[in-house]
C-alpha cells in the first residue's frame, strides 16, 4: 500500500481511507475493514527497526551510514543512519530543521540541501520532477538536491549535507509540519 510507513506507527492517511470506505458503505462494519486492510492503517518509510522514540535503528553495523548535516549556523551535526533511510526523515528524526512541507511528495523545495561534491556524483540523477522543484529553490548550487529524494546507501558513508541559508515555503510562513 502507498500508505504503509511502519509496523508500529499509525498512519493518518490509511485510517482516513478506511473510515471513508466505511462511510461510503463499501466495507460493512469498521472492525471488518481493519481486519481486511490492516496494513494501510500503519505507515513505513524505509524498512524495519524503528524504535519507540521514532528513530530507525540499523539491523547490523553493515547497515550503518554515518553522515553529517551542517545547519544554517555552520554547526556540524553527525547522524548515524542506515541503508535505505530517507535523508529528510532522518534529519527530522534527529531534530535538524529540514522542513519538508510537502512531506516528500515532490511539491516543494523546503528540504533543499547541498551535497558535498564527493558524494554528489554517487547519487542517482535527479528526475524531472525533482529538477522542477529545485528550480524553485532559492540559492541553488551545482550540488543542490532535495533531501526527500536522497536514500542512504553504503556508498554515501561520510556524506555531508549543508542546509541553505534560506528556503521558500509556499505553504504558510512559520508552519513546520510534523512527520507522522
Amino acid at each position: 500500500s502507498v500508505f504503509k510507513r511502519s509496523e508500529t506507527q499509525p498512519c493518518v492517511e490509511g485510517t482516513i481511507l478506511l473510515l471513508l470506505l466505511f462511510r461510503l458503505g463499501l466495507g460493512g462494519d469498521a472492525d471488518r475493514l481493519f481486519k481486511i486492510f490492516p496494513v494501510i492503517t500503519f505507515c513505513h518509510f524505509s524498512g524495519s527497526g524503528q524504535s519507540e522514540d521514532g528513530k530507525r535503528d540499523p539491523e547490523s553495523e553493515d547497515d550503518v551510514v554515518n553522515i553529517t548535516f551542517i545547519d544554517r549556523s555552520d554547526r556540524r551535526i553527525p547522524v548515524r543512519g542506515k541503508v535505505g533511510d530517507n535523508v529528510l526523515y532522518l534529519a527530522q528524526d534527529n531534530g535538524i530543521e529540514l522542513e519538508g512541507a510537502c512531506e516528500a511528495s515532490l511539491a516543494c523545495s523546503t528540504c533543499h540541501v547541498y551535497v558535498n561534491e564527493d558524494c554528489y556524483d554517487k547519487l542517482p540523477t535527479p528526475d524531472e520532477r525533482e529538477d522542477d522543484m529545485l528550480d524553485m529553490a532559492p540559492l541553488l548550487q551545482m550540488t543542490s538536491r532535495l533531501g526527500c529524494q536522497i536514500i542512504l546507501t553504503r556508498e554515501l558513508e561520510g556524506m555531508e549535507l549543508r542546509l541553505p541559508k534560506a528556503t521558500r515555503n509556499f505553504y504558510v510562513d512559520g508552519h513546520v509540519p510534523k512527520p507522522h
